[in-house]
């Protein structure tokens, strides 16, 4: 479709009037990091996917071994190894009782950017996201990610929730440089009447970032601890986080 008057109709001129809107909007900026935080890893999905590599194994064994391959994850990160994903994996499926994992992983690895795995909903904090949308913030995303984020939301239907969706593999900026804050706050076109918080289950890469921009931050997740500073909240999972929203009077 084409816009611009009718063919066949004289023009219609109107008076200039100025335009109430365009100025940016006051409103409350908060930020979402996205794996672990809005979605976390399917298993059902990877179950599929190794299906389709003609491996069978059932969720229900990958469920089990989940939790030790996440320690064994959160091992090697506290050692500082960044982001030991095909680690993580090689524990989990082994854990599932599946024999040479390695080209499995790697074939994983490879497929991750265009099929990512962590694609499941965490329900609670989806609605949590939706409630801050609908009492009036203006929601983005600032995650550490493989480039194709804003294609896996629109898969899953969270896209619409976000004005902006910043994705460290597409600008080349990762957290916890203040950069990759700075540009999704000027890119989102608003100004923030409240200071912004963004919510993240790093305390490295989301909360220290997210200090050193300036905003506030919530601690999100299975590995949280207590910590004296009230611009951080702590949030063990999505009741918490609410509660601190609410303390703010962002909710």
């Amino acid at each position: 479709m084409r816009w611009g008057r009718p063919v066949g109709h004289a023009p219609v001129y109107r008076p200039w009037v100025p335009l109430r809107y365009n100025r940016p909007i006051p409103t409350t900026v908060i930020s979402f990091d996205i794996g672990q935080t809005l979605v976390e890893l399917d298993l059902d999905f990877l179950a599929l996917r190794l299906r389709q590599r003609g491996v069978e194994v059932a969720p229900g064994a990958l469920a089990a071994a989940s939790p030790g391959a996440w320690a064994h994850y959160d091992t090697l990160v506290d050692a500082g190894i960044g982001h030991p994903w095909r680690e993580l994996m090689a524990a989990l499926l082994t854990g599932a009782g599946i024999a040479q994992v390695e080209p499995l992983v790697d074939w994983l690895w490879e497929q991750q950017p265009t099929v990512n795995l962590f694609r499941r909903r965490i329900a609670p904090m989806v609605e949590l996201a939706q409630d801050l949308r609908a009492n009036g913030a203006t929601l983005i995303v600032v995650s550490n990610s493989e480039g194709r984020l804003a294609e896996l939301l629109t898969e899953i239907g969270l896209a619409e929730l976000f004005a902006v969706i910043v994705d460290s593999g597409r600008l080349g900026i990762e957290k916890p440089d203040r950069r990759i804050f700075e540009h999704a706050l000027a890119t989102c076109g608003v100004t923030s009447h409240e200071t912004p918080v963004h919510v993240g289950d790093s305390w490295s890469a989301d909360i220290v970032g997210a200090l050193d921009v300036g905003w506030r931050a919530i601690w999100y997740g299975r590995r949280v601890a207590p910590v004296d500073d009230p611009r951080v909240g702590v949030a063990p999972d999505a009741a918490a986080a609410r509660a601190t929203f609410e303390r703010w009077g962002l909710l």
